[in-house]
């Protein structure tokens, strides 16, 4: 397996500044919901400062992905097309009809992109209501202002910043089921190496809707 790899011509598939986003994004995360969910489970420690330096470090990078995203990536990539509903319905098709073929996606599944849209709306929701609540909390920046938001406005804060933690945890977990699935290992090791061989290329993508010099 390993020497078939080696022997293969790569194609890239996540440019450095990608895999990068993606990895400080889960350090984040899991520093986030380790100091907000943790002490609720009975485990005491000083919580607030790593859990806000963890929020601004995450606004900030998924600042700088939506730029890049935006200008120099194009969103159409990761938007949801009538193509990708399509693919839907072939696969589905695919299933009962074992003469039909399943599509072939471009770079990313229908699947893919539900998550990834999905998840960047709890992110923004979470990123919100997370730098509002701040101004309620000492920090090297400011010091607390309890005007900013009223009591009410403040407790509904408290539980969508709360419930994006809890859906999180939920999308986390089916993140790390399917990215050790075998058959989706060669997607696991793009998002750390940038690459898919071209063999993978070729059986899992269809090249007039991901070019390969992309």
């Amino acid at each position: 397996m390993a020497d078939n790899i080696a022997g293969d011509a790569k194609v890239r598939r996540h440019a450095l500044p990608d895999r990068l986003f993606h990895w400080v994004q889960a350090v984040c995360m899991f520093v986030l919901l380790g100091t907000s969910l943790l002490p609720v489970l009975g485990v005491q420690f000083a919580w607030v400062a790593p859990h806000w330096i963890a929020g601004l470090v995450l606004t900030a990078a998924v600042l700088l992905h939506i730029v890049r995203a935006t200008i120099w990536q194009g969103l159409g990539t990761i938007w949801i097309g009538w193509r990708d509903i399509r693919d839907v319905r072939e696969v589905a098709a695919a299933l009962f009809d074992s003469s039909k073929a399943e599509p072939k996606p471009g770079k990313y599944t229908f699947a893919q992109k539900g998550f990834h849209n999905f998840i960047a709306v709890v992110l923004l929701v979470a990123i919100v209501t997370g730098v509002v609540l701040m101004f309620g909390v000492d920090t090297p920046f400011w010091e607390t202002d309890p005007y900013v938001v009223s009591e009410a406005n403040r407790g509904l804060l408290f539980v969508l910043h709360g419930f994006t933690a809890l859906l999180s945890v939920t999308l986390i977990m089916l993140h790390i089921y399917f990215a050790i699935r075998p058959e989706k290992l060669f997607y696991t090791r793009s998002m750390i190496l940038g690459w898919i061989t071209r063999t993978e290329y070729q059986t899992h993508h269809d090249s007039s809707r991901w070019s390969d010099t992309e």
